[in-house]
Parts: C-alpha cells; structure tokens; sequence
C-alpha cells in the first residue's frame, strides 16, 4: 500500500490525465484573470457613454425648462438673470428648476440622470467661469437601485440660450451658457462585473470537472494499445508466441509502433521455430550419426575379435575378414568425411568460389570422372550439352561436387544395361541440369524424405546401405547456396529424374538461415 501511490504517479495513464489537466487548469486561470479585466475596461467605456447620452438629455431637458420658463409671462418673456452687479438669477429660475431637495431638476436627477446633478449659467459663452447661477443636487447613496453602485465618473454637457427678455427690451446681451454635468452615477457595472466572473468560476470548475473525465478517457484511448503492446509482450515472454496486437484505427504513430512490434514478433516466432527445429534436426543427427558410426564399429570389434581370439582361423578367412575391416573403415572414413562436409556447408564456413565460367566445362568434367564407373557396370552415360557457351556465375568446384553425387547416384541404382542421361538447358530465369536414369526407381511416399540426411528408401536396400546418406543432403545445401532449388520425380521401376534450376543471379550470403 505505501507504494501503490509512487506507481500510480509514475504510470503514463495518470500522468496523462494530471498533464491534461494542468494544462486546462492553466487555460481557466489565465481566461479567470485576464477576463474580467478585458470585460472591466467595456463595462467602463459604455458606462462612460451612457453617462455622455444621459448628460446630454439632461442638458435639452434643463434648456427646454429654462425657454418655457421664459415664454411663461403674460405681457412679455421674463427674464433668466437679473443685470445686477454681479448679474443674479431670476427668482423665478429657482423655481422653474428647484432646490437640491426638490422640484424639476431633483425629479431629473432620479428619474433620467440617475447620478448627482450640477447646473451652472454663465452670463456670457465667452467668460464660462462667471458663473451666475449654480444648483448641485445629490442624491443619497441608498437611492440606487438593488444592485446599483456609483462609479467616480462625470462627463459635463453645455448648450448656450438667449434670455428673451433682455433681447425684446433692445438690451443687447451674449447668449447665456448653461452647463449640466452629471456625476457619482449610479451603475449595474459592477453587479455584472460580479455575475460574470461568478458565473464564469462556475463554468470553470464544470470544465475542468468535464476535464478530468475527458483525459481519462482521452488517456485510456492513449494507454490502451500500449497495454496491448505490454500485455502482448508478457505473452512471448511466457512463451506464447502467435500473440499478436490489433494495429488501432487512428494514431498513426502507434500503428507503425503495432506494425514494427508483430514484425518483431513474427521474426521472434520464425527464428525460436527454426531453433527449435534445429535443435530437434540436431538430436536426429546425433541420434542417426550415433547409428551409422554403431554399425561399421560393432563389425570392427568382431572381425578384431575373431582375429584376436580364435587361432584356428584358416588364412582366407582371415584375409576375408581383413578386407571386411578395410571396407568398414572405408565406410567410416567416407562417412566422416560427408559428415564434415555437410557440417560446414549448414553452417555458413563455406564460401562460394562465384566465376563466370561455362556450365558446359563443369558437367563434362563431372561426366569424364564417372565414365569409367559407368563402364565397369555396363551403364550407358549419355550428355546433352548445347552448342554455344552456358556462362552463368556459379562456383566449378561445389556445383561439380553437386553433380558427381547425382551421377553417382543415378549410376549405383541403375542395373547393368541401363542408361544415365545429363541434360544442360537455358531459359530465361537460367539454367537446368536434368539428370535421368532409368534405374530402380524410389516409391512416391519416399520422395519427400530423400533429401534427409540418413535416409535410405525400401528399394535397393543392399545399394543405399553401402551410401552414407548423406549425397542427396549435400546437393541440396549446394543448390540452395546458389540460391536455386531441387527437385526430384520417380517411380519404381521407371527410374528417377533429379531436375537442378540455377538462377541467372547469385546472391552469395554465408548465414546459416540461408543455407539450412
């Protein structure tokens, strides 16, 4: 349990999901606070033009009171400002406007400015700061709405008006200045402000709740083909080797990763395969060695024996046991000799010797050494070459060893008055050297096995038991060297046909995986 967290931190499914939600968690804290300032300085620009429009209505309102105010006398308008020394308002602009506790401009003030009004007349547009009249009315704090709160804004309005009385009575006088400026307005801008961010945190802490759960199952899509991939790789470790991995729809990454672990996988299974095959091939060429070798050495012993004991023997029985001796160790000598022979060849020590010669001059020198063997039994050997030169790589020596041993094989099972035919021919994939005989011939069921190191058919038994069983083995490890492929058709009492396909090109490589 102590460590169960340690491994939980440092599996790449957690630390998907904590990096995921790190970075969305960033995402929220920078949008939380940079946000609401964003928001902030709007809210202000737009509280600052409302406040401008609601100036403005306030400024027509006051000058439109002011020219009714006026055009109220009986006889002729009345006058705004009285021409004292300083020029003074009229009783009757206070009360056309009111008072800071009351009348029309305290009504204004709550009902369309909704903000601390302050109203001034200058006697002249020219001299702004003379100031004859000025009313401020200001609106206690708790006159707001719910939610309202004032800002530190203002924003001032003038407009200029004629006093009519002054100008009927042929007094010429400059237009008046009358100027509204709304202050401390009372504003939602930051009971929005508030609602926002509020809502804003609430939306956040949803997100990053739909976070969590999307990297999770955004982090078990991710981690899944990996688990397959570990699983799978527990599988070979334990031995199952056919345990393969899905290649996933999307990811592309992961897909080559699946692609490169079944190839690795596969060459996993082909190469234990072939180990295992040839550890089993090893033990039944132990197993077959150790039968050959027990043969000629068992009939040593009792020809040593006989020699060595029994004195009575006559002198032809000992020579005959002599040459039996001599034939017996004959027989272990070849034996060996194939037995290195095809050692080398299995395991990559030999290399081919690869010239551009004529095939023509390796088949007729193979021909030439086994024409006398074909005489002493009477057996017709006939070639078939053609007439312009077979230049093929190939190595003389190896691939005349490959055809002594099918000669020779053709000529041991063909009875005296039969025939041996080697035929050369091209084509365009390259050359095929037919040998055929009209001997014996090898069952259908036996054809499979001939090419077994050891194997000996039911036909011909006396022929094949003076063999090692190991030629046909040999040529084959040749040919295949040459990159090229043999074959073999018979019937018994038809003779056999060995056909050898050699490709026009050679790629010469000295692993065991290519030979064996």
């Amino acid at each position: 349990m102590p460590g169960l967290i340690p491994r939980l931190m440092t599996s790449l499914r957690v630390r998907l999901v904590i990096a995921f939600v790190v970075v969305v968690s960033i995402a929220l804290m920078l949008v939380l606070a940079t946000l609401p300032r964003l928001l902030d300085g709007y809210f202000v620009q737009q509280t600052q033009e409302d406040l401008r429009v609601r100036t403005g209505v306030m400024t027509q309102l006051v000058a439109i009171r002011l020219l009714q105010y006026q055009l109220a006398g009986v006889d002729a308008p009345r006058p705004i400002l009285q021409r004292t020394d300083p020029p003074t308002a009229s009783t009757g602009v206070h009360e056309a406007l009111g008072t800071a506790d009351s009348g029309f401009v305290r009504r204004l003030a709550q009902e369309v400015a909704q903000a601390d009004v302050t109203i001034t007349i200058a006697t002249d547009a020219a001299t702004p700061s003379d100031i004859a009249y000025e009313l401020f009315v200001r609106l206690p704090d708790d006159t707001g709405a719910p939610g309202q709160q004032r800002e530190p804004f203002s924003f001032a309005s003038p407009v200029t008006i004629p006093d009519l009385f002054w100008a009927q009575a042929g007094v010429t006088a400059p237009d008046l200045l009358v100027t509204v400026r709304l202050s401390e307005p009372f504003t939602y801008r930051a009971q929005t402000l508030e609602t926002i961010v509020g809502v804003m945190t609430v939306a956040a802490v949803l997100a990053l709740i739909v976070a969590v759960f999307t990297s999770i199952v955004l982090a078990d899509r991710l981690t899944q083909p990996i688990r397959r991939l570990t699983g799978a790789a527990r599988d070979l470790a334990e031995g199952r080797l056919d345990s393969r991995v899905a290649p996933p729809s999307a990811a592309p990454e992961v897909s080559e990763l699946t692609a490169a672990f079944n190839t690795m996988a596969d060459r996993l299974q082909a190469s234990i395969e072939f180990i295992r095959h040839d550890r089993d091939r090893g033990r039944e060429f132990l197993a077959d060695v150790s039968h050959e070798l027990r043969t000629p050495i068992a009939a040593l012993r009792t020809f040593n024996e006989l020699l060595t004991d029994d004195a009575a023997i006559d002198e032809p029985t000992r020579h005959e046991f002599l040459d039996q001796s001599r034939r017996q160790i004959e027989r272990l000598d070849w034996l060996a000799a194939n037995l290195l022979e095809l050692s080398k060849l299995d395991s990559g020590l030999v290399m081919l010797d690869l010239r551009p010669d004529d095939l023509r001059a390796t088949i007729e020198n193979a021909i030439q050494q086994a024409q006398p063997a074909a005489d002493r039994k009477g057996v017709d050997l006939r070639v078939e070459l053609p007439p312009e030169p077979v230049r093929q790589r190939h190595d003389p020596q190896r691939l005349g060893q490959v055809m002594s041993n099918l000669i020779g094989n053709a000529l041991k099972f063909t009875p005296s008055g039969g025939g041996v035919e080697v035929a050369l021919r091209t084509g365009e994939e390259g050359a095929q050297v037919v040998v055929a005989d009209s001997g014996v011939g090898i069952d259908p069921a036996e054809l499979p096995h001939v090419f077994e190191r050891f194997y000996r058919g039911a036909q011909a038994s006396e022929e094949r038991a003076a063999g090692s069983g190991l030629g046909l083995s040999i040529v084959r490890s040749i040919v295949e060297m040459h990159n090229g492929r043999v074959s073999m058709t018979s019937a018994p009492g038809k003779g056999t046909t060995v056909i050898v396909q050699l490709p026009r090109d050679v790629t010469v490589s000295s692993s065991p995986d290519d030979v064996a």
